[in-house]
């Protein structure tokens, strides 16, 4: 193997989804469907079609569903197929063999940084690559196989950005950076939800990461912050001076999941996609738009 490749992703999968409650009590926010699957899913799927050859969920208390998920389900298997449902198994059955997953657990919600550190055995002195289950990107190639093909020509730190409304800037950590290809920048600096006034750049930073092994020393040296929580942010940034940091503006729109109005949007976003929900919902919608919400028409959908 090559010793640039990236065949290794850490997703972690340990937050509590406060953000979606009450749904998330009593299950894993990366187990809420976006149409017919869960949301983890999309994310696999992305790695696994950039060449990932092994993913480490870090998980946490009550995930069990997402390891009950990503194996085989004998029963269900053997119920498909003794009712002559090939279709349905075939695709039950691949969610299995999509990829080898290994797990760990954060037992301590201590931020996005300690979570990264739990997987430090896991990569073995190795650059790999980080998913968030959050973040759901439809691209007609993969983002994370493009930040790979980035990391072939420059060594380092790569992160995946896209560009943000001023308005919404303090939500994001935002990078400072010169441009340096098409799609590429060096990173300068990053900064952690600027004033919209203080922003260094529009280009916000989206869960996707390629790493160095050196971060595992940064984040063990990082102070935790607010919370107690250690930034996966602030350890990249103390890298600066020691590591090259990238950062690829992606082609693709962004869904955050990890809200609701953004589920929401990722739900409606793929179901028009499908070609067997496509049309109906599109009409529905279309109907909805004209007669507004309420039966007396008062509320009325604006565009």
């Amino acid at each position: 193997m090559n010793g640039n490749t990236i065949a290794k992703a850490v997703i972690p999968v340990a937050g509590y989804g406060t953000r979606l409650l009450p749904a998330t009590k009593s299950q894993p926010k990366e187990m809420l469907p976006v149409v017919d699957r869960p949301a983890v899913q999309y994310v696999v799927e992305e790695a696994v079609a950039s060449g990932i050859e092994s993913i480490l969920f870090v998980t946490g208390r009550g995930k069990r569903a997402i390891e009950d998920y990503f194996d085989y389900s004998i029963e269900l298997e053997g119920e498909l197929e003794q009712k002559g449902k090939k279709d349905l198994l075939h695709e039950i059955r691949e969610i299995g063999n999509m990829v080898q997953i290994f797990y760990v657990r954060q037992k301590i919600q201590r931020g996005l940084g300690d979570a990264i550190y739990q997987a430090k055995r896991f990569v073995n002195g190795t650059s790999f690559a980080v998913l968030l289950a959050d973040d759901i990107i439809d691209a007609d190639v993969p983002v994370l196989s493009r930040m790979k093909e980035a990391y072939q020509e420059n060594l380092g730190v790569i992160l995946a950005v896209t560009r943000i409304p001023r308005e919404e800037i303090s939500q994001w950590g935002v990078i400072q950076g010169k441009k340096i290809g098409e799609r590429l920048y060096e990173v300068e600096d990053l900064v952690e939800k600027p004033e919209p006034e203080e922003a260094p750049s529009d280009l916000a930073i989206v869960g996707r990461y390629i790493l160095t092994p050196s971060i595992f020393e940064s984040i063990a040296r990082t102070t935790p912050g607010k919370g107690g929580e250690i930034q996966l942010t602030d350890a990249i940034r103390s890298l600066r001076g020691s590591e090259r940091i990238y950062a690829y503006e992606f082609a693709g729109t962004y869904y955050g999941v990890g809200d609701k109005i953004g589920y929401l949007k990722a739900n409606i976003a793929f179901a028009l996609k499908r070609e067997d929900l496509g049309k109906e919902l599109r009409e529905f919608l279309e109907k909805l738009r004209e007669e507004g919400l309420h039966e007396d028409g008062v509320k009325k959908w604006r565009r």
